[in-house]
C-alpha cells in the first residue's frame, strides 16, 4: 500500500533476496573477487561468512546471475540441522535425483554419476549450502568426500559454504584440516558502513522507480545506521516500517525523529514478543508477583501493539476507500 502512496513502482525493502535489488558496495565487490576467484579455481570449496541478514545469499545469487548457465548445474541446501546420511539424501534431491530407498553406498554412487556425467558434457556440478554453522563435522566430512569426485585433474562438484561467523570458529576444528585444506577462497562479508548504508537506500528507492517521495532528511540516514548497524536485513525491516508510518502519518519527509520513533516501536513489539512470563531464579512468592507484573506489562504492550496495529488497519481502508472513489470517477 505503502508504494502506491509514494509513487513507487515496487516494494523496495522486501526481506525476500531479489537480485534486482542487488547493492555493489565496496565490501560487496570484495567478496564477489573473492567468488569469482573461486570460482574460476574449479575446485575445492568456496566460503563466506557474515552475520545474520548481511547479504550472504543475495551475493551468491548474484554470482550465479552472472555466470553461462550452459556451463554449470546448480543446488541450493538451506536445511541444514542434519546428520551426515540424511545430508546426502539432501544433496541428492537438491540435484532432482531419486533417492528413494538408496543406502549411503547408494547415495553417494548416485551423487558421483550425477556429476561424471555432467563433467563429461563439459558441466560442473555447484553445490550451495546455507547455514553451514549447522552442520556437524560428520556432515562437513561427506561434503569434503564428494569434493574427491574427479576426472582427470578436474574436481566434478564444486561446493559453496555459507555460513554465520561462527562457521570460522568451527572450521578451526582439528578434525576439519582435510577441509580447510581444499578451501580455495573464502571471506568474511562485513556490515556496510554509514556511508554505504545511505548508499544501499537510495539504490533501492531508485529500482522501485523512487522520485524523491519521501523525502530522507540528512540525518535520518544516520538514525537508520545507528539502529541497523549497516545490516542490509535490519534495515530493510526497518526502512519498510519507516514508510509505512509515512504512509499512516500522511507524512513525505523521513526525518530522524521519524527513525526514533518507528525504531523505538519496533524494539517494543520485540521486546513484548518474547519477555518471559517467569522467571525460575526467584523464590516462590517473589516468583508469584513478578510473573503477574510480567503478565500485566506483557498484556500492557500487547494492548499497545493491538491499537497501533488497528490504526494501521483503519488507514489502509481509508486508502482504498479513496482508491475505489477515484476508479469510479475514472
Amino acid at each position: 500500500m505503502y508504494a502506491k502512496f509514494y509513487g513507487l513502482e515496487a516494494l523496495p525493502f522486501q526481506l525476500a533476496p531479489d537480485p534486482r535489488f542487488f547493492f555493489e558496495s565496496a565490501e560487496h565487490r570484495r567478496a564477489m573477487a573473492h567468488l569469482d576467484y573461486g570460482l574460476h579455481n574449479a575446485e575445492g570449496f568456496i566460503v563466506i561468512t557474515g552475520e545474520v541478514g548481511a547479504g550472504k545469499t543475495m551475493l551468491v545469487d548474484r554470482l550465479l546471475s552472472q555466470i553461462d548457465p550452459r556451463s554449470f548445474v546448480t543446488a541450493k541446501i538451506a536445511t541444514t540441522n542434519l546428520g551426515s546420511d540424511d545430508l546426502l539424501r539432501m544433496v541428492v534431491s537438491a540435484f532432482g535425483l531419486d533417492h528413494a530407498g538408496l543406502p549411503k553406498a547408494g547415495l553417494l554412487n548416485r551423487i558421483q554419476e550425477f556429476a561424471l556425467s555432467h563433467t563429461a558434457a563439459r558441466r560442473r556440478a555447484l553445490l550451495i549450502i546455507d547455514e553451514a554453522q549447522n552442520l556437524s563435522l560428520e556432515a562437513l566430512e561427506e561434503l569434503r568426500m564428494l569434493s574427491n569426485i574427479v576426472v582427470g585433474t578436474a574436481t566434478a562438484m564444486q561446493s559453496f559454504l555459507l555460513g554465520q561467523p561462527q562457521f570460522r570458529t568451527i572450521l578451526g576444528n582439528p578434525a576439519l584440516e582435510q577441509l580447510r585444506q581444499r578451501i580455495t577462497a573464502a571471506y568474511h562479508l562485513r556490515a556496510l558502513s554509514c556511508n554505504d548504508t545511505r548508499a544501499y537506500i537510495e539504490h533501492r528507492l531508485h529500482c522501485a522507480g523512487w522520485k524523491g517521495d519521501p523525502e530522507f532528511v540528512e540525518d535520518g540516514f544516520g538514525a537508520i545506521f545507528r539502529h541497523t548497524h549497516g545490516i542490509p536485513r535490519r534495515i530493510n525491516t526497518l526502512c519498510s516500517r519507516i514508510l509505512i508510518f509515512g504512509m499512516l502519518e500522511d507524512s513525505h519527509t523521513i526525518s530522524a525523529a521519524t527513525v526514533e520513533e518507528v525504531a523505538s516501536d519496533l524494539q517494543d513489539e520485540i521486546a513484548t514478543v518474547t519477555s518471559p512470563l517467569t522467571k525460575s531464579v526467584l523464590p516462590v512468592a517473589t516468583q508469584d508477583e513478578q510473573s503477574l507484573e510480567t503478565i500485566v506489562d506483557r498484556l500492557d504492550g500487547l494492548d499497545i501493539i493491538t491499537a497501533r496495529h488497528d490504526r494501521i488497519i483503519r488507514r489502509v481502508l481509508q486508502l482504498l476507500a479513496g482508491h475505489a472513489q477515484e476508479t469510479e470517477a475514472d
